[in-house]
């Protein structure tokens, strides 16, 4: 785990010099013209995923192909925060701290436009959760992202990247399926956990195995 989060910060340095013309020698993609034509027709997607392989690859390759809106925890390291920041912006991510003013109001007033609208939702932070199965415990697991996709109508699904032998980022966007206003944000949240799980069973190495995901809170 530690070997490919080394590989992936020098990977994250290198992202800028990422285009479309260049992209495919680099990186093997899935399913995301599905997510695009959804996007050019005018409709929202959001996309669930993990800190599973470099994510901001994800992030990046994505954010070539049209709109893209990310939601992170607000950094206290400035500088950090900027790097980041300008990092995704260069592809086009516009980025929402979680704990800032107005957060919510912004994505659902964003939900109204095409676009797509990326959520890592595999750790305890402090948010709106709910217990979920998750390697075979319960785990507590934002439930907001789901709240906000059911709200809006929009379509939702699963996006992962990993690392291959060869060194190719394999970037695949699973099916898209439609949400309503009577569907529950926790099996929904049940739903695209099941998915990481996959994931992370898939390349386990290539998951950050340090967080503490299955601690409680009151």
């Amino acid at each position: 785990m530690f070997r490919h989060l080394g590989m992936s910060l020098f990977e994250i340095g290198w992202l800028p010099n990422l285009t479309l013309e260049n992209l495919r020698k680099f990186t093997v993609v899935e399913g995301l013209d599905r997510v695009v034509a959804q996007v050019t027709a005018g409709r929202s997607v959001v996309i669930f995923t993990g800190h599973c392989g470099n994510w901001e690859w994800l992030a990046y390759t994505a954010g070539l192909h049209g709109p893209v809106t990310v939601m992170q925890r607000e950094r206290s390291e400035k500088g950090m925060a900027e790097f980041i920041s300008g990092l995704r912006a260069t592809a086009g991510i516009r980025t929402v701290d979680r704990g800032s003013a107005g957060a919510a109001r912004e994505l659902i007033q964003g939900l109204r436009k095409p676009g797509m609208f990326a959520f890592l939702i595999d750790q305890n932070i402090r948010a709106e959760s709910a217990e979920v199965p998750f390697f075979g415990r319960l785990a507590l697991t934002p439930i907001g992202p789901a709240r906000l996709a059911i709200r809006g109508g929009v379509l939702v699904g699963c996006a992962f990247v990993e690392r291959r032998a060869d060194g190719m980022q394999h970037v695949r966007f699973q099916e898209l399926i439609e949400t309503s206003r009577d569907d529950d944000p926790v099996e929904l949240t049940t739903r695209v956990t099941a998915a990481i799980e996959d994931q992370i069973r898939r390349v386990p190495e290539q998951w950050v195995w340090m967080h503490d995901r299955w601690r409680q809170r009151r």
